[in-house]
């Protein structure tokens, strides 16, 4: 875009608080957006039958992805951003990129089909977390200049400091409700039928091998 159009757009009165903007796009944009894609991720692993081949090692990998994610989201909603905050973030995401891989790998080797449905969901769920994390930056770069100038001397830095604005209590019950709904619930579902699984093939083989073992009759 030239100067020119950027100045005839701007000459139209229309004026955008592009703070106001980014954060109303991060918590009833973005935030809500990322549970559509999680539970169709648990869809896609109930179709496959999860809990017959990679079981609940990939259940448990769900499982340490969602607090991976979960964690930096609950502490973004109670605290202000700083350099404490953003490391926090920073790290989530970093390690959570890392588990998916392992859960990818991990379901490959078990045999369970992953197949190009999933894969594409999977797309949503590493993207969004590097999203979120550059429109927060934009907001607070001036917690990102502290943050590489290790704190600037700002006593402030690297503790949690409450929110200033504490968001209203029906948005944050309404957020928790929502992850009771699509992540809690789902994925707990989804650990206790691998653990009954894992149980039940467990029971089947000592069964086998003790048939297996026992002496034959003349």
């Amino acid at each position: 875009m030239s100067r020119g159009q950027a100045a005839e757009i701007s000459a139209t009165g229309v004026k955008v608080d592009v703070g106001d903007v980014t954060t109303r796009y991060l918590l009833y944009g973005l935030l809500p957006s990322w549970f559509v894609p999680g539970l169709a991720d648990w869809v896609m692993h109930r179709r496959t039958r999860i809990e017959e081949t990679a079981g609940t090692k990939e259940s448990l990998l769900h499982s340490l992805m969602m607090a991976e994610v979960g964690l930096p989201i609950a502490l973004t909603l109670r605290y202000e951003v700083n350099p404490l905050l953003l490391t926090v973030q920073l790290g989530g995401a970093a390690v959570h990129e890392a588990t998916a891989l392992w859960d990818v790998r991990t379901a490959v080797d078990s045999d369970r089909e992953v197949k190009p449905v999933e894969q594409h969901i999977h797309s949503f769920l590493e993207s969004l977390p590097f999203a979120a994390l550059a429109a927060l930056t934009c907001l607070h770069a001036d917690q990102v200049k502290k943050l590489l100038r290790g704190g600037d001397g700002d006593p402030d830095a690297w503790r949690l400091v409450p929110r200033r604005r504490p968001l209203s209590r029906g948005y944050l019950a309404g957020i928790a409700a929502a992850i009771g709904t699509c992540v809690l619930l789902p994925y707990g579902e989804e650990l206790v039928r691998c653990v009954r699984a894992g149980r039940r093939n467990k029971k089947r083989a000592t069964g086998d091998e003790a048939e297996w073992r026992a002496p034959k009759g003349r």
